[in-house]
């Protein structure tokens, strides 16, 4: 916990100067409690023993003065604790996305993307609770118990210890209950996670929630899974409602202890009203930031817990990392070879023994059966997995030894996913090479036959495409992507169905942005419709992860082998009937 703690309080280290002023007011405001409460005594005194008219006139003043200062300090601790707070909470905010950044796709298939936002958000807002709380408690509250102590203990050393007995027995309460309010904290976050995750699984697939009707269906489950965590928070919100009652319970103890043993010194003479009057006043008001003390107890083990799910996060080690002394390339010529290349993914072997060269400018086709390996195997090219044995090549170097901005620079990608961002149409195309002029997005946009649709938008390249280019057809999608590809320039090219959710006249024109994109470039394309590959250089197929045919066109068909077979299938002829596959 401690550790935990510690780094949460590190991300405020660079604000120190906003918890100083914090701190400072902080400790205005505690003493002016001691302050107001050892007044009482002496001010009484000089009123009623020896009715000092002077005092009670400036008196309403003085109290309205005392309480303007310690408004303004309260201000002063509020803002800038808050403030720092805040500005703590962007740094962990910008840690925890800079560092999932750099994880491999196997982290975000074992994680959801709604738990992972949970995290980003309300894990990070339940952190800032406990950052603005730290400061304003243990200052304000802390220095506000400590001055009305010494005031409890200089009246009265007798009262004082029958005080002081019950604040440990609030101290132990606290602590047992605000260890269960971070273990329920935790879960609840995980909770609140599925429901972000349900959320925006909903939300992205609303039309296939609407075309098959799933509405009902999808509320039950969202209803079972707020359910859940309500199941979770209610535990949580026990824990915090019995604290205060607990507390003033055991301190109710104290009170009423005083009060017998107060009132009986003062009849004895052992002490007088005003002295008596001073103490009550120091002890009722010291129960009050004691209180508060342990309700910011509470809400710090609630920041702890979250903070453990967030620097879960920060502390994942990438898995695909720059090797030691990673070599730095220019522009490879695109010269790629597998060198016995295998790859298990969860103890499952994926890709088994591939081996193959693809030459500059070669076009290398990968067909077979769904689950046979062909997405996976493209995978490998720009690391979005190492390989589990042997190697692949760029130019003849290991492309584990290339750091990874240069290997990235060597390879586009154009899916099927056609993964846009709610952002103009220029910026889309512009993600390819962030320093592109508009004349060369503009060019782009022309070889991938974009142009003309584009400036039919009403703001032309300025257009904002909505979220994942819903403003957008399918056809338009796919070619600003190969816009956006073009533009990057690399010598690489992986095509990975990216014409399978076309219609026919989309396709033709998808088709031929693609043709412009594959020139002088070395291409791997997965191809669900054989006949868009029918002329690439070299034909795979895959089936288990393993190369059981390969050659071209011709060559396959001749073969009368699984590649034959899905010809026959697709094109809806007879596996001897090979002419009409001629390309």
């Amino acid at each position: 916990m401690s550790s935990t703690f510690g780094r949460i309080l590190h991300y405020c280290k660079p604000y120190w100067w906003r918890i100083l002023i914090s701190t400072v007011a902080s400790i205005l405001v505690g003493s002016m409690d001691g302050a107001f409460a050892y007044l009482v005594e002496p001010l009484l005194k000089k009123i009623f023993a020896t009715n000092d008219t002077t005092i009670f006139t400036l008196l309403p003043f003085g109290v309205i003065i005392l309480f303007a200062v310690r408004a303004a300090c309260r201000f002063l601790n509020d803002y800038f604790i808050r403030t720092a707070g805040e500005l703590a909470v962007q740094d962990i905010r910008n840690d925890i996305y800079r560092s999932s950044m750099t994880l491999g796709l196997r982290f975000f298939q074992k994680n959801s993307t709604g738990a992972l936002m949970s995290r980003v958000m309300s894990d990070v807002g339940v952190m800032q609770n406990g950052i603005a709380n730290v400061v304003t408690s243990i200052c304000r509250d802390g220095f506000s118990a400590i001055s009305l102590l010494i005031v409890i203990f200089y009246r009265s050393w007798q009262l004082a210890l029958i005080t002081f007995i019950v604040i440990p027995l609030t101290i132990f309460s606290a602590q047992k209950i605000g260890k269960s309010i971070k273990r329920l904290s935790g879960k609840s976050q995980e909770k609140i996670g599925d429901v972000a995750s349900l959320l925006q699984e909903t939300f992205s697939g609303i039309k296939v929630v609407k075309a098959f009707g799933l509405g009902e269906w999808m509320t039950q489950r969202f209803f079972a899974t707020t359910a859940e965590y309500y199941m979770f928070i209610r535990k949580a919100i026990k824990y915090n409602s019995i604290s205060a009652p607990v507390i003033e319970m055991i301190t109710s103890l104290g009170i009423a202890g005083v009060i017998w043993v107060g009132g009986s010194m003062v009849m004895r003479g052992q002490l007088t009203s005003a002295e008596f009057f001073s103490f009550l006043t120091a002890m009722v008001l010291v129960y009050k930031p004691i209180k508060s003390l342990n309700n910011s107890y509470n809400i710090v083990q609630a920041s702890i817990g979250a903070a453990v799910r967030v620097f879960e996060v920060i502390d994942e080690k990438p898995e695909i990392s720059d090797a030691e002394n990673a070599v730095s390339l220019g522009r490879v010529a695109g010269d790629v070879e597998f060198r016995d290349v295998s790859f298990a993914y969860g103890g499952e072997m994926v890709i088994n023994h591939i081996n193959l060269t693809a030459s500059h400018g070669e076009i290398i086709a990968l067909v077979g059966p769904s689950g046979g390996g062909k997405s996976t195997l493209v995978s490998l090219i720009p690391r979005f997995y190492d390989v589990s044995d042997g190697a692949i090549l760029f130019d003849g170097v290991d492309i584990r030894t290339i750091g990874m901005k240069d290997l990235i620079r060597q390879v586009a990608l154009v899916d099927q996913e056609t993964m846009l961002f709610n952002d103009t149409i220029a910026n889309n195309i512009r993600y390819g090479n962030f320093l592109a002029t508009d004349a060369e997005v503009e060019s782009a946009s022309r070889a991938a036959f974009a142009h003309d649709f584009i400036l039919e938008m009403p703001e032309g390249y300025a257009t904002t495409i909505g979220d994942r280019g819903i403003r957008l057809s399918g056809g338009q999608r796919q070619r600003l992507c190969i816009a956006r590809a073009l533009i990057k320039n690399a010598p690489i090219l992986i095509l990975d169905e990216a014409t399978s959710a076309l219609d026919t006249e989309s396709e033709q024109m998808v088709q031929k942005a693609l043709d412009n994109l594959m020139t002088n470039r070395t291409t791997f394309v997965i191809a669900h419709r054989l006949s868009t590959i029918l002329h690439a250089d070299k034909i795979l197929v895959l089936d288990n992860g393993r190369i059981v045919e390969s050659g071209s066109h011709k060559e396959l068909l001749n073969n009368s082998g699984l590649y034959s077979r899905l010809c026959s299938l697709q094109f809806g002829a007879t596996e001897s009937d090979t002419s009409t596959y001629e390309p």
